[in-house]
């Protein structure tokens, strides 16, 4: 069954708290802290598999969860860190969060950290020093990433097929390449896109068949809505139309129209234009029926084939090299010609934080770097509240508080978390 759409529900494994244990030994008096650390959570982490063809799976399976990490114990033993969770996915699977491209894998064994997994919580004997020799101080650890997320596919392909139901693409591509798609003498023989690699002169081009369009195919009628996404990634279109059409002309700008309203973009790629079945046709009916495209399409070259007498095939295959590889050649020099963007470093993005006052004495601060904090702080226990105090007054946040207002018995917000200014 193919499907290439679906929606998951992402959840990264939360970090493992942090251990709060001191010695107690025979013969050891007033034993140290010696609770330790507690483990990452496991990420997931998308992987583009050769084996992989549809996205059926996840309609079935549509949570997506890494394992969490382990609790930090007694004798300064750290808890495990939970095992990532490796997802596999076809070549050309994009990830959107609330319409956003977040991953987009085009290449086999691409690997993408698409949620990453909690940190774990310190244990107490971290916060052991000369002047704390007994805290009372275990972090929380943090909880992974959590994300909703639809899930597309797209093939990647150099060429693209398109035209009506029954127009030969099929025959085509079973001829001239690997693949072995359905074929038969009625329309919608096509149900699910099929790629198959062509060899000429020594290379390789990839082709992608569609199911057939019809009129309307782009909004909805018929199956061409449903795949016409697969050829948005292709770099070449090569439009069949078959040569016993009562109306040829007419024929080939239905499918530009419709190619037009799904995507205006599609229109301007390269384009050769094929006339299929032309297998013991006159030459002057030929003539009549490529001329009648050319009249609507100046500039397009346009050749005559057989799939079954294996006419033209190899014409039309060098043709589309020709225009696979001047497409390549554009990218990669559009590439070159692209100016680099000077941006803030991770760290310093980490670092930087808001603080905004949202009514009478209560303050919300943002960061990454002082939210980290504050989630991993428990906020039952007094010492690990103080000390998410100091670090507020260590980066500087404490003193913008005051200067908009705060006072000790403010509200202080970060992220889910809340305390005031000072000790109560």
């Amino acid at each position: 069954m193919f499907v290439d759409t679906a929606k998951v529900l992402i959840v990264a494994g939360k970090g493992g708290d942090g251990g709060l244990s001191f010695r107690h030994e025979k013969y050891v008096d007033k034993g140290g802290p010696d609770g330790g650390d507690g483990g990452k959570g496991g990420d997931v982490v998308f992987v583009a598999a050769q084996n992989a063809n549809t996205l059926v799976d996840f309609r079935y399976n549509p949570e997506l969860k890494a394992e969490p990490g382990q609790a930090g114990s007694k004798r300064d033993r750290h808890g495990r860190s939970g095992e990532d969770l490796e997802v596999k996915v076809p070549v050309g699977t994009m990830i959107f969060q609330e319409s956003e491209l977040i991953a987009d894998l085009v290449s086999v064994g691409q690997k993408v950290v698409v949620a990453k997994g909690g940190g774990g919580g310190f244990g107490n004997a971290h916060f052991k020093s000369s002047v704390r020799q007994a805290p009372r101080i275990a972090e929380k650890g943090e909880p992974g990433d959590t994300l909703e997320a639809d899930l597309e596919l797209k093939l990647l392909a150099d060429v693209g097929l398109v035209g009506f139901p029954n127009a030969g693409k099929s025959t085509f591509l079973s001829v001239v390449s690997n693949a072995r798609p359905k074929v038969a003498a009625y329309e919608f023989t096509t149900l699910t896109p099929n790629l198959g690699v062509a060899e000429v002169d020594g290379d390789g081009v990839l082709i992608a068949d569609i199911p057939g369009l019809i009129e309307g195919a782009s909004e909805g009628k018929g199956l061409g809505d449903e795949f016409l996404r697969h050829v948005e990634r292709t770099s070449v279109l090569l439009h069949l139309i078959d040569i016993y059409q009562d109306d040829i002309a007419d024929a080939y700008k239905t499918i530009r129209g419709e190619l037009k309203k799904y995507s205006s973009e599609l229109v301007q790629r390269p384009e050769v234009i094929a006339l299929t079945k032309a297998e013991g046709l006159d030459e002057d009916v030929v003539k009549m029926q490529v001329d009648a495209v050319k009249a609507i399409a100046k500039d397009a070259e346009i050749l005559v084939i057989s799939s079954q007498a294996h006419l033209g095939l190899t014409e039309v295959l060098r043709s589309l090299k020709a225009k696979v590889s001047a497409a390549r050649e554009v990218i990669e020099e559009e590439e070159r010609d692209t100016l680099p963007v000077i941006q803030l470093s991770d760290s310093q993005k980490d670092d930087s934080w808001t603080v905004e006052k949202l009514e009478e004495d209560v303050y919300l601060v943002r960061g990454k770097k002082i939210e980290r904090f504050a989630v991993r702080t428990d906020l039952d226990n007094y010492e690990a509240v103080n000390r998410l105090r100091d670090i507020i007054n260590k980066m500087g946040i404490a003193h913008e508080l005051s200067r908009q207002g705060a006072n000790g018995e403010s509200v202080i917000r970060i992220g889910s978390s809340e305390l005031t200014l000072v000790e109560q």
